[in-house]
């Protein structure tokens, strides 16, 4: 069965009808196409049976002029009276004619005498001979007294009729899935973290409407409470550099009284930890859908890399341009390879944007992460400090930052070992 609703939806049109016409053709030629030509041979068969039996009763002229005159203009048939020659041999039967059957059927039920019938040799005649006594009669009928030729003008007007209501079904039902199918991109877009189609409305049947009006007041909710969470942690953050900044000044206002170098440190932490926080509640939620390149973004993590002293690789296969919210994508890429610049020697990414999808597989050759830890890395503020240096710093946010970024865009993060012998990550969104 086919998976989707337009396909299923035919099938639920054309399976019925199809098996309606199937009934009504079966029905057709069972009873009234076999009957009719059942009952148009008889009476032919019995006008050629009455006319021999006037041959036999009574005396005829020599040419049989007045028998086939009357033949001709009462019974409209055209017969001749020939030598008594044999019968031609028996000729290819149709792979498909109940005439044949049925006249023969009749002429051996009625007349009783050998005989030879061509039905294929002119289309609007039939032709009769049957052995007399010495003679041959050989009768030419129209095809039309001997079958019922209507037939093809009832399949062919049944056939076009089915054609033509199905065709205006298949309109009328394309019209109906269409604001199911707008829906779908809608939601799908969102999903994606982009917008959606400027045009979308509900439309459609009732239960279509309120379908499309509840993906409408959910995305509003969802686009609510994140504007509402990245308001309150902003408020909070700017209550919060305030304090920071007083701390800052209060310390400048001391010198060199005491030593200060531990509680500068621990304002710095707080300091990144804010900026953690915020780009984490953020995750450039509000950003735009924009084209991101992604040689010249390569191109850039390569230049730091060699300021890092770090090896870089990477690789492109298929379109380099993809559609993206540009910075939220920069910063999810970033963060990956940061975290391999820190801990490994050699990196390298390698994008594969082909049939729909963007892969992008970045390796290194760092210490790694053990496997029953991979998925714990990801929650927020998650430090794995046993495989990392601690006073490298960080607050535990650029994983879950990732993932955030990755999942809004309809994608994922996977973890693994990497041919390099350290970690291998690897992002794949719809693109």
């Amino acid at each position: 069965m086919p998976k989707r609703l337009y396909a299923r939806s035919l099938i639920i049109i054309i399976a019925p009808m199809v098996l309606l016409q199937s009934v009504i053709a079966f029905v057709f030629m069972e009873r009234h196409w076999q009957t009719v030509t059942q009952r148009l041979s008889t009476a032919v068969v019995r006008d050629i049976a009455g006319i021999i039996d006037l041959m036999d009763t009574y005396p005829q002229d020599p040419g049989y002029e007045n028998l086939i005159r009357i033949s001709r203009e009462r019974l409209a048939l055209n017969i001749s009276i020939l030598p008594a020659d044999p019968l031609p041999a028996p000729g290819p039967k149709p792979f498909f004619s109940i005439l044949d059957s049925i006249l023969g059927e009749e002429i051996t039920r009625q007349i009783n005498r050998p005989f030879w019938i061509d039905t294929i040799g002119d289309s609007d005649l039939v032709e009769i001979r049957i052995q007399l006594e010495d003679k041959v009669m050989r009768v030419f009928a129209r095809r039309s007294q001997a079958y019922a030729s209507n037939t093809l003008i009832f399949l062919v007007w049944m056939a076009g009729s089915a054609l033509v209501l199905l065709a205006i079904a298949i309109l009328f039902l394309r019209n109906q899935i269409k604001p199911i199918q707008q829906l779908a991109t809608a939601a799908d877009s969102f999903g994606k973290g982009r917008a959606p189609p400027p045009d979308f409305k509900p439309r459609g049947a009732e239960e279509v409407r309120r379908a499309g009006a509840a993906f409408i007041v959910m995305r509003e909710r969802i686009e609510r409470q994140i504007e509402q969470r990245t308001t309150m942690l902003s408020g909070v953050s700017h209550d919060l550099r305030t304090i920071l900044t007083r701390f800052k000044l209060q310390l400048a206002l001391v010198g060199n009284k005491v030593d200060t170098d531990a509680m500068e440190q621990d304002i710095a932490d707080m300091q990144s930890m804010l900026e953690g926080y915020l780009a984490f509640a953020r995750s450039e939620a509000e950003e735009e859908t924009g084209t991101f390149n992604l040689e010249r973004f390569f191109a850039k993590l390569k230049e730091e890399g060699a300021l890092l002293e770090r090896g870089f690789e990477s690789s492109i296969r298929g379109e380099p341009e993809i559609q993206v919210r540009p910075n939220a994508f920069s910063r999810l890429i970033s963060n990956l390879v940061s975290n391999s610049f820190r801990y490994a020697t050699n990196v390298s990414v390698t994008a594969d944007h082909r049939e729909g999808w963007l892969t992008i597989t970045i390796d290194d050759d760092g210490p790694g992460i053990p496997k029953e830890m991979r998925d714990e890395v990801f929650k927020p503020f998650f430090r794995l400090d046993e495989a990392r240096n601690q006073d490298a710093g960080g607050t535990g946010l650029g994983l879950a930052i990732a993932l955030d970024i990755a999942r809004s865009h309809g994608g994922d993060i996977s973890l693994d070992e990497s041919p390099k012998g350290g970690l291998r990550a690897v992002v794949r969104i719809p693109a």
